[in-house]
């Protein structure tokens, strides 16, 4: 089926949307704002619509995907204000165009993570960047499909950048590119393998941003 995409942001509040809330907005917002779109086939038609590489709860981001089909007589520039009138606070759409690359094309996901500790970060950036600079780094993450509820990954081919800045009240801005699929690399699992090889750095405090989609070349994915 042919494909059209919206690029959205998702920030503020609306990082507390759940997946499949987020689906259930946006089929409610195309019909409050009469864009017709194209639905399934079927005794139950409904909406079609998906959304690349789902963001985890409690992140934000400025490069959120969602595939849906237009029918004709509507174009694309007028999509974004239609929707921005009736979605809710936080989820902003930001351009509509036809998907011409397929998702495969999409490669690494850039990343802006800010992180506050208990004490004085010195010395975090070194033994940090360290870790995140081997050759290989095996980590056990948890895994539905594994009968022991966890398996091995090595992160380490995942990670494809990073640059670490010190800001006040003992802080850590952390940017860093990583695999978008095939497989992919949750930020998340990499600062928690990270905080718990260095436990005598506290972590209080963290939020992760998605900044930017990226193709295999670094450049934007859309």
């Amino acid at each position: 089926m042919p494909k059209d995409r919206l690029l959205f942001e998702k920030t503020g509040r609306a990082r507390y949307i759940s997946h499949l809330d987020l689906m259930r907005t946006f089929q409610r917002a195309f019909l409050r704002a009469d864009i017709p779109i194209k639905h399934t086939e079927g005794f139950n038609p409904h909406p079609f619509i998906s959304i690349a590489l789902p963001l985890s709860l409690g992140f934000s981001s400025a490069c959120e995907i969602l595939e849906f089909g237009l029918l004709e007589g509507t174009n694309h520039a007028d999509v974004p204000a239609k929707l921005n009138a009736v979605l809710p606070e936080g989820v902003v759409a930001r351009a509509c165009y036809p998907g011409e690359r397929s998702l495969k094309e999409l490669a690494a996901l850039e990343y802006a993570i800010h992180l506050e500790f208990d004490s004085d970060p010195q010395g975090l950036i070194a033994a940090w960047s360290s870790a995140m600079s081997r050759e290989s780094w095996v980590i056990e993450k948890k895994s539905k499909k594994a009968k022991s509820g966890t398996t091995t990954l090595d992160i380490a081919p995942l990670i494809k950048g990073f640059n670490f800045t010190e800001v006040e009240n003992n802080g850590i801005e952390l940017t860093c590119t990583v695999s978008a699929q095939n497989p992919g690399l949750n930020p998340n699992v990499m600062v928690n393998a990270l905080t718990e090889e260095f436990p005598e750095w506290k972590l209080s405090f963290v939020t992760y941003h998605r900044g930017r989609a990226l193709d295999k070349d670094g450049k934007e994915f859309r």
